[in-house]
């Protein structure tokens, strides 16, 4: 018994000492002990069960290349089953599987002592946990018989394989507040993600296959906030715009709702922003589910979830992504012709819905539009307050934007009135049929307005080339007269 526990531990030291040295290749020459390969003359056949008094079981079936291809391939079989050997096999009961691995894992501590398993942070937490009466279960993050080494990194094909030896498997994280995050990571995830490319490291900086620290943050809000620090490094430009948000101005006064980077773009299945509209509008929606509510009854909602139109805007094609400024100021308001035009004076874009473009000339000619330019132009030199006047959304409306066409006319009307009865306030029922909407008069569409100007367009030049063929006269009259 002396010797065996000498030759377990010079064993443990040559692992330590020389991992580097491990070749994987190697592991299918690795020729196993006499026990070993009596041993799988069971089990190495599937349809070993070892089965539990609450019912469970335990598939006793072992792969013999996987188990060669383990650090522990070296062992014989009674190294770490110390009960059974070729020659005594004894039937042990457990009430659970549970019992079952936690006496498992104590064979690994006649090895792998508590000096040697706390040096890794991560290890030490779990030993924490024994004192509290949390029992570890060492083959939940390291297998059963194809242990692999955890230092020197040749038998992992790159870091992600080794961070999934652990974080592959069903484990969480608690916090201060009890809260609790659950750490398993699909690969599906990662490797569909905008980021599959990159390390864990680059995103977890200071985790490694060296250095694992362990953390502690009051609630699992805290730890999204601060592990969304990291985005920056790559994308600093989008973080300085959102600096300039509204999002990050709530967050900088204490309001830990506000989101952040990782809210919006998920953690580790980021999907690209321009990839489906549909996602990025939902995503608003975890924050805002009342105007997503709004929106996707609207005319660019519906043909969004309806008929997966990618042309109609979302929220960040008003709202921008990052730098988000407050809808409620007066700059935002000013901005809304153009942000509206961004479309609406796109060709390409109307022609496909047999639209017009004049929507964005008409208004910038009007009324409205002229007074906007002059308030705007007063407020930039003049340092003026400027006054409110109204844009797309006072008449349009702002998420519950509805078509101008079919049945609902009568009920636009209705609320156009309302509208411009808030600056106009002795404004009738018919007030707004004396406006021409955003349509250039034809003789098909107001011909009295269209006779109107081109009467003018033939009578003004007119007007002014007589004007000028009378003050050329009165010259030459003066001239002749002298």
């Amino acid at each position: 018994m002396k010797g065996r526990k000498i030759f377990f531990t010079v064993a443990i030291l040559l692992l330590c000492v020389c991992p580097a040295f491990v070749d994987p290749v190697s592991a299918r020459d690795i020729v196993l002990s006499d026990e070993a390969g009596a041993c799988l003359g069971c089990h190495g056949k599937q349809g070993i069960v070892k089965r539990f008094q609450s019912g469970e079981s335990v598939n006793a079936f072992v792969d013999a290349e996987k188990f060669k291809a383990s650090v522990h391939s070296f062992l014989t079989c009674s190294g770490c089953h110390s009960e059974f050997s070729m020659d005594n096999h004894p039937s042990r009961r457990f009430r659970s599987k549970k019992q079952y691995q936690i006496r498992a894992s104590l064979e690994c501590r006649r090895c792998h002592t508590d000096e040697q398993i706390k040096g890794k942070p991560i290890h030490a937490g779990l030993l924490k946990g024994n004192s509290e009466g949390k029992a570890a279960v060492c083959t939940e993050c390291h297998s059963a018989h194809s242990v692999k080494p955890v230092t020197g990194g040749k038998v992992f094909a790159g870091e992600g394989q080794y961070c999934m030896s652990c974080h592959g498997y069903n484990f969480s994280m608690t916090f201060r507040n009890g809260e609790v995050l659950r750490l398993t990571i699909d690969r599906s995830h990662l490797e569909g993600s905008a980021h599959s490319k990159l390390s864990c490291s680059d995103c977890h900086y200071g985790f490694s296959s060296e250095e694992h620290p362990r953390r502690t943050f009051k609630s699992r809000r805290e730890y999204t906030i601060a592990l969304s620090e990291s985005c920056r490094r790559c994308h600093f430009d989008k973080y300085t715009k959102t600096q300039e948000s509204i999002h990050y101005a709530m967050l900088s006064k204490g309001n830990l709702k506000a989101p952040a980077c990782t809210d919006c773009h998920g953690a580790h299945s980021i999907a690209s922003g321009s990839r489906e509209k549909s996602l990025t509008a939902r995503r608003c929606q975890g924050c805002h589910p009342a105007i997503y509510d709004i929106y996707a009854k609207s005319v660019h909602g519906k043909a969004l979830f309806d008929e997966h139109n990618q042309d109609v805007p979302i929220c960040v094609d008003c709202h921008t992504a990052h730098d988000i400024i407050h809808p409620h100021t007066l700059d935002y308001r000013e901005s809304i012709p153009a942000m509206c035009s961004n479309c609406h004076a796109d060709k390409a874009i109307m022609a496909k819905y047999g639209l017009s473009t004049d929507v964005v000339k008409t208004y910038l000619s009007d009324f409205h539009g002229i007074t906007l330019g002059f308030y705007k132009k007063q407020r930039e030199t003049l340092s003026k307050p400027a006054r409110p006047i109204a844009v797309c959304t006072d008449c349009h409306g702002i998420h519950n934007i509805s078509s101008t066409r079919g049945t609902d006319a009568a009920v636009l009307k209705a609320n156009l009135v309302k509208r411009c009865q808030q600056c106009h306030k002795d404004a009738p029922k018919n007030f707004p049929d004396t406006w021409l909407s955003h349509y250039e008069p034809t003789p098909a569409r107001a011909p009295l307005v269209y006779a109107v100007n081109l009467i003018y367009k033939i009578f003004i030049p007119i007007l002014v080339i007589g004007l000028f063929l009378q003050i050329l006269l009165h010259i030459w009259r003066y001239a002749v007269d002298r």
